[in-house]
């Protein structure tokens, strides 16, 4: 079969260390069903798409492409901008130049966004555009699918970085609080208590978004865990909000970046952090209280990557080729669905079901004091781990009775 028209490629929204697996999986597909089109890449998204800044993928070697593939961060570059009906219409004035008929948009939920915007607009426009949105996110937050690509290598990386802090802790005794991604979902932040295997591993204790964070009850917690083991260690999602729904950050701060799709910047700080560790000092009278605030960390941490994230970003974006080749839909987003324990299946979801819509951490995952996650939750997360995912271990050498 030939597509008739040549191909894009864009990327939008934070990076991921699987993104370029979805980039590399619609050009080999594209390659296999249409071996005559033409495959673009948009430099920054749909900023390089208005702006005509191209590469030509097609020239792109397999050597190259699949080094490319293992490379987290989106390799086309990215952008956040949201696009609006002028804007579309230089869009669509470049594509046509081109012959472009396929436009890949890898992103997460603003991207679904704007790609329901550009496809309301081809439609407008009269111009025969198939677009096909391929998931990404580490915030885990768009609707209908299980999970989305990126999601499972980010949290791999907190899990981890829990476990390693945890077993610091528990050498030298005092509290840790981390401060992990998470605008209003929290399943990152819960991917945190992953890698727990013992008694009184870390963390202890964490705080999502979807529940109002209460400072007396979050020093009370702290010092009932660290009564009890000698250390505490806290999971704190950025997002968490009060009773009112504020995020918690934003009463800390004068001022606050937002970005076009009007979502405030919540990772470029370390404030909040910084006053939770003050309030335990204070209130705690515990001395030693350190955080970390993770950041960019964990979106593209080289060598830390899930290898069923990996797959699944691949046969995302080969999906979406399929699903643009012979589906009826004319435009769309490729979702997850569990099959069993454990396989990925593939649908093509209309993006109006979850552009611009967050999915939440369901109650089930939470526990009903809202300081920790359920089992629920880790028998969702571990299979998107990857099997070799590492847990540590703890000396089984017994006590020798005193002889003073």
């Amino acid at each position: 079969m030939t597509m008739k028209g040549n191909v894009l490629i864009a990327q939008g929204g934070g990076p991921t260390a699987v993104i370029n697996q979805s980039l590399a999986g619609i050009v080999r597909e594209v390659r296999r069903l249409s071996p005559e089109s033409r495959i673009y890449g948009a430099l920054h998204g749909v900023e390089g798409v208005a702006k005509e800044e191209f590469v030509d993928l097609t020239q792109v070697t397999e050597a190259n492409l699949e080094a490319v593939a293992a490379t987290p961060s989106a390799a086309l570059g990215s952008t956040r901008v949201k696009p609006k009906a002028d804007f579309c219409k230089k869009m669509f004035a470049v594509m046509k130049a081109h012959d472009i008929r396929y436009f890949f948009y890898i992103g997460g939920n603003d991207s679904s966004d704007a790609l329901l915007i550009i496809s309301e607009e081809a439609a407008r426009e009269k111009y025969p555009l198939k677009a096909i949105h391929v998931p990404k996110t580490i915030d885990n937050d768009l609707l209908v699918t299980d999970h989305t690509p990126g999601y499972a290598s980010a949290a791999r990386f907190v899990a981890q970085a829990f476990a390693g802090v945890s077993l610091d802790m528990r050498s030298l005794g005092g509290v840790y609080v981390g401060i992990v991604m998470g605008r209003h979902a929290g399943f990152l932040t819960a991917a945190a208590a992953a890698a727990r295997r013992y008694e009184g591993d870390g963390p202890h204790l964490v705080y999502l978004p979807e529940r109002s964070f209460s400072l007396a009850a979050f020093l009370e917690d702290v010092r009932r865990v660290h009564e009890q083991y000698g250390f505490c260690v806290v999971a704190v999602s950025e997002g968490i909000c009060d009773k009112s729904g504020q995020p918690l950050l934003l009463s800390l701060v004068d001022e606050v970046e937002r970005d076009a799709h009007g979502n405030a910047t919540l990772s470029g700080t370390g404030a909040l952090g910084d006053c939770l560790s003050k309030k335990l000092k204070e209130g705690l009278g515990i001395s030693r209280v350190r955080c970390d605030t993770f950041g960019y960390l964990q979106r593209s941490f080289l060598g830390c990557v899930s290898s069923v994230d990996a797959a699944e970003a691949r046969e995302a974006g080969e999906k979406a080729v399929q699903f643009a080749a012979f589906g009826q839909e004319t435009n769309g987003s490729v979702t997850i669905h569990r099959v069993g324990d454990y396989a990925a299946a593939y649908r093509l979801t209309p993006l109006i079901e979850l552009a611009g819509k967050t999915r939440y951490m369901p109650d089930s995952f939470i526990n009903e004091a809202g300081n920790d996650i359920t089992p629920a939750f880790l028998e969702y997360v571990r299979p998107l781990l990857g099997k070799d995912c590492p847990v540590a271990a703890r000396l089984e050498a017994p006590r020798i009775a005193g002889r003073c």
